[in-house]
C-alpha cells in the first residue's frame, strides 16, 4: 500500500506475524516495546553493546545480535540486515532523533517506528523548530539567532534580559548559561559553545528571554503522517534537577481551561503543519499569567509516556507499532478522555547526599511494589552487576488514582515498599518530595528543586546510627542502605533505609 504524501517513498503494509522488530536500545525501554510487540505477535530482536551482556533488555527478545556500540549506525544497521528485520523501534535517547540513522535504516529497506528524517530534521532544530512555530503563529519567546562574527550585545539587546544562551544541538541542559548582564556575555557564550561542541559535535547557539519561576507543561501528540493528529493531554514536568526531569504527573493541576486548550491547539497546529507521523511530544513554559511558549519538540517517544498511557487508557508503544505496520492508516482517530492522575518518579543509581555520583554494584536484593494502581518498568534484575558504563536509571515507578491527593500517597507507599540492595539509590530524595508542601499543593516550578533540595540530607534518628555502626562491621556502606521500609515497618528488609526525616 502506498503513503499518499507527495515525495516520501511507497511504504509496505504488514501483519503483525509478518514483522520483525529490533528495538534500538537498552534496559527498561526496550523490555517496554518488547512487551507490546509480543502482545501484538510481533517477533522480536535485541541488540547488545560490549559490557552490557548480563543486562535485562536481551533476556526479553526472541533473538539478540551483538553491536558494536548504541550509538553506533552502521553496526545497528548491519545487525538488522543480518537478521532479517522489518522494523526498528529506537526507544528514547541514543539514536532516536537521528535524521541519519533513519535514512540509514530506509536505504537498507527497513522500516522506521517514527517520524520521517525530514520531519525530525525540521523539528529537532531547535533554531528551525522556532522559526517554524513563530511562522504558523506558536507563541515563543524573544529570541535571536547567534551567528559566527556577529556582535552579541545587540542580540541581546533585541532578546532582553535575563536571558539564556542555548545550544542548538541537544538537550538535557548542556550548552545553556543564564546572563543576566552584558559583561558576562561573551565569557557564557565561549563556554556554552564549548561544552556544546563536547557534548553534540556543534556549537551553535541562540538566545532567548529568561521566564523566572516557569512551569514546564508538554503536550503528547500522536499523527498519521498524513495530516491528522491528536493531542492526548499534558503532562506537568516542572520538577526537575538541571534540566532533568525528577517527576511527572499527568494531567497538569492548576492549569486554566484557557490555558490547556490553547496548549493543545498550537501543538496540534504543529502536528498538522509538517504532517507529524507516531508519537511526539510539544514542550511549552507556562508564566505565572498562563501565557504559554513553544521551548522545543521531541520527536520520539518521551520517558515519561507511561502516565500519559495511564489516563488516557491508550498503549502508546502499541500505536506507533501498528502506525508503522499500516502506514496508509490512521490508528488514533479521536482525543482520547483524561481520567485521574498518574505520577512518574525516575529511580537512579546515585546518592543525592553527595551531589547525584554514581553508585554502582551489584543489586543483590531487588523487590518491586505491588498493589493497585503501581506500575514498573524495570531495567535491572536481581544479581545484575549496574556499571557506569551506561545510564544510570534503574527503573520508573509509575502509579495511578482517581486523585492527585490519592496518587501521591500511592507514590508514598509504593517508594515505601521499594527494596533495592548492594547499590546506592535515588530513593530518599523522591520520598522526600511526596511530603514536600510545594508538591503537595500542585505549585512548582522548573527551580524549585533546585532552590530547596540543593542541601538535601536525610537525618538519621538513633535507631539509624546504630544501624550503620551494625552495617559498618559487615561492610556495608551508608549508600547501600539507600533502600526499603525502615526498620520498624511491617515487612522490613534485612537492611533497610534508616533515615525518616529530611533536610534541605
Amino acid at each position: 500500500m502506498a503513503d499518499s504524501v507527495p515525495g516520501v517513498n511507497i511504504v509496505k503494509s504488514f501483519s503483525p506475524q509478518e514483522a520483525k522488530v529490533l528495538v534500538a536500545n537498552r534496559s527498561e525501554i526496550a523490555c517496554r516495546v518488547f512487551q507490546s510487540c509480543r502482545e501484538l505477535g510481533i517477533r522480536t530482536v535485541a541488540i547488545c553493546a560490549p559490557g552490557d551482556e548480563d543486562a535485562r533488555h536481551v533476556t526479553y527478545a526472541d533473538e539478540v545480535v551483538p553491536v558494536q556500540g548504541y550509538l553506533n549506525v552502521s553496526s545497528i544497521v548491519e545487525a538488522a540486515l543480518q537478521v532479517g528485520v522489518t522494523h526498528v523501534h529506537p526507544g528514547y535517547g541514543f539514536l532516536s532523533e537521528r535524521p541519519v540513522f533513519v535514512e540509514a535504516l530506509e536505504k537498507a529497506g527497513i522500516a522506521f517506528v517514527g517520524p520521517r528524517a525530514e520531519t525530525m530534521e525540521l523539528l529537532g532544530g531547535k533554531i528551525a523548530a522556532k522559526e517554524l512555530a513563530a511562522r504558523i503563529e506558536v507563541p515563543t519567546l524573544p529570541w535571536a539567532r547567534v551567528e559566527e562574527g556577529q556582535d552579541l550585545v545587540s542580540r541581546a539587546k533585541e532578546v532582553g534580559f535575563p536571558l539564556l544562551l542555548k545550544a542548538a544541538a541537544g538537550g538535557g541542559g548542556k550548552g545553556m548559561r543564564r546572563v543576566d548582564r552584558f559583561e558576562d556575555l561573551s565569557t557564557a557564550a565561549e563556554s556554552a559553545s564549548a561544552e556544546a561542541i563536547a557534548a553534540f559535535g556543534d556549537g551553535t547557539l541562540f538566545l532567548e528571554r529568561l521566564v523566572d519561576a516557569p512551569r514546564h507543561i508538554e503536550v503528547q501528540v500522536f499523527g498519521d503522517g498524513h495530516g491528522h493528529g491528536v493531542h492526548l493531554h499534558e503532562r506537568e514536568c516542572s520538577l526537575q534537577r538541571r534540566h532533568q526531569k525528577v517527576w511527572e504527573e499527568a494531567t497538569a493541576p492548576h492549569l486554566s481551561d484557557e490555558t490547556r486548550r490553547g496548549l493543545f491547539e498550537a501543538a496540534l497546529r504543529l502536528v498538522k503543519e509538517v504532517k507529524y507521523r507516531s508519537a511526539g511530544t510539544i514542550e511549552f513554559l507556562v508564566d505565572d499569567q498562563g501565557k504559554f511558549y513553544f521551548l522545543e519538540m521531541n520527536t520520539r517517544l518521551q520517558v515519561e509516556h507511561p502516565v500519559t498511557e495511564e489516563v488516557t487508557g491508550v498503549d502508546l508503544v502499541r500505536a506507533q507499532l501498528l502506525q508503522a505496520l499500516r502506514p496508509s492508516d490512521t490508528i488514533l482517530k479521536e482525543v482520547p478522555l483524561a481520567r485521574g492522575c498518574a505520577i512518574e518518579v525516575r529511580i537512579y543509581a546515585e546518592d543525592p547526599t553527595q551531589g547525584f555520583a554514581p553508585t554502582p554494584g551489584p543489586v543483590t536484593k531487588l523487590r518491586w511494589p505491588t498493589g493497585t494502581g503501581i506500575r514498573v518498568e524495570s531495567g535491572i534484575e536481581e544479581g545484575q552487576n549496574v556499571g557506569t558504563s551506561f545510564d544510570s536509571m534503574l527503573a520508573k515507578l509509575i502509579v495511578k488514582a482517581e486523585t492527585r491527593d490519592q496518587a501521591i500517597a500511592r507514590m508514598r507507599f509504593a517508594l515505601d515498599e521499594t527494596v533495592i540492595h548492594g547499590l546506592g539509590t535515588n530513593q530518599l530524595y523522591l520520598r522526600a518530595l511526596c511530603d514536600d508542601p510545594a508538591v503537595l499543593s500542585g505549585h512548582v516550578h522548573t527551580g524549585y528543586l533546585g532552590q530547596a533540595y540543593a542541601g538535601f540530607a536525610p537525618v538519621p534518628s538513633d535507631e539509624a546510627l546504630e544501624l550503620l555502626a551494625e552495617a559498618k562491621q559487615v561492610g556495608l556502606t551508608r549508600s547501600q542502605l539507600g533502600g526499603g521500609k525502615s526498620s520498624s515497618g511491617a515487612g522490613a528488609a534485612e537492611w533497610p533505609s534508616p533515615w525518616e526525616t529530611y533536610s534541605k
